[in-house]
């Protein structure tokens, strides 16, 4: 089972202006004249981290970050203001001119398969390849599964700490009840809604329990940016219309791309890289016999490393 390429630093990393107020942190690993990949994190909200460079062998590709709107080093931070989905897909426009970057491939797990398919159907003709992790297509029955009834009666001990903030009598509009107090001015009790928020999501994403990924979500700086844009993001239905994703996965037809998803995965249901495959014959589905959502897990690593070889070796022999 192959395992992480070995610890890399940026080449470069700046900050590019967006919609004031936005500042988006931005970073280049690798070759310079590399295949240009541009990884997209997930969340909404979560930020990148250092081990996210090392999904690609740094000889080939032209390793691009960013932290999105209001997420990790990005200002500024937990911000809402002009964050919506047609906005992150600017933003990656925005990144690829600044860089002179004619077509990339794209990268991403969880929201990041959500932001790379819009932004794939949006601009087909920028994105050689697409390797996508955990499908999420942000669909309400989705959404619901995971913070109203569903992925509860699967992890139903660690759904009673996520519960524990809200009373009793708003528990039936758990997305409402949470998006108030994170956009309130209670700040304790913003605070506490964020710390249940993400670690109800940290302790769930892997199949066994991963201490580095609940340290994680557990950090106080990820927990408040990851559950108050995740929030405003799930309860605007992600700025989509119904089902927008499958419906013109059409525009995905002459783009290769692999599909990488955990049988056991609770967050994004198998589901739904079971449908979206349908829609894009083009795709490769691979089901990861022993992985749950995160991209931390062994099988799932191995996959995503042997996608990013088969999509290099693809482009190089043309």
């Amino acid at each position: 089972m192959r395992s992480l390429f070995p610890e890399i630093k940026p080449n470069r990393s700046f900050y590019i202006a967006a919609d004031p107020p936005h500042e988006l942190y931005v970073e280049e690993c690798g070759n310079p004249q590399g295949i240009p990949v541009v990884f997209l994190h997930g969340g909404p909200g979560a930020g990148c981290e250092s081990y996210h460079r090392r999904f690609f062998d740094p000889e080939i590709y032209r390793i691009v970050l960013f932290d999105q709107r209001g997420a990790g080093r990005s200002k500024p931070h937990a911000s809402l203001e002009r964050n919506t989905t047609p906005d992150l897909i600017s933003d990656m426009e925005r990144i690829r001119e600044h860089l002179a970057v004619d077509r990339w491939v794209v990268f991403g797990g969880s929201w990041g398969s959500t932001l790379g398919l819009l932004y794939a159907e949006a601009h087909p003709r920028r994105v050689l390849a697409l390797i996508l992790r955990g499908i999420f297509l942000c669909r309400r029955h989705e959404i619901a599964w995971f913070y109203q009834q569903g992925a509860s009666r699967i992890f139903p001990d660690y759904w009673q700490d996520f519960i524990a903030p809200i009373p009793e009598p708003e528990r039936d509009k758990l997305l409402k009840a949470y998006y108030e107090r994170l956009t309130g001015d209670d700040e304790l009790a913003r605070m506490a809604a964020a710390k249940a928020w993400s670690m109800w999501e940290g302790r769930c994403v892997t199949l066994l329990p991963s201490g580095s990924v609940r340290d994680f979500f557990g950090s106080p700086h990820v927990a408040l940016s990851l559950a108050r844009i995740e929030a405003h993001y799930f309860i605007n239905d992600c700025f989509l219309s119904p089902n927008q994703i499958l419906r013109d996965a059409h525009r995905l037809a002459n783009i290769p791309g692999v599909l990488v998803h955990g049988r056991y995965d609770i967050v994004c249901p198998l589901e739904n890289a079971v449908q979206l495959k349908k829609a894009w014959a083009k795709a490769q589905l691979v089901v990861v016999p022993d992985g749950g959502h995160a991209a931390s897990e062994p099988g799932i690593t191995d996959a995503l490393l042997k996608a990013t070889q088969k999509v290099s070796q693809m482009l190089i022999s043309g």
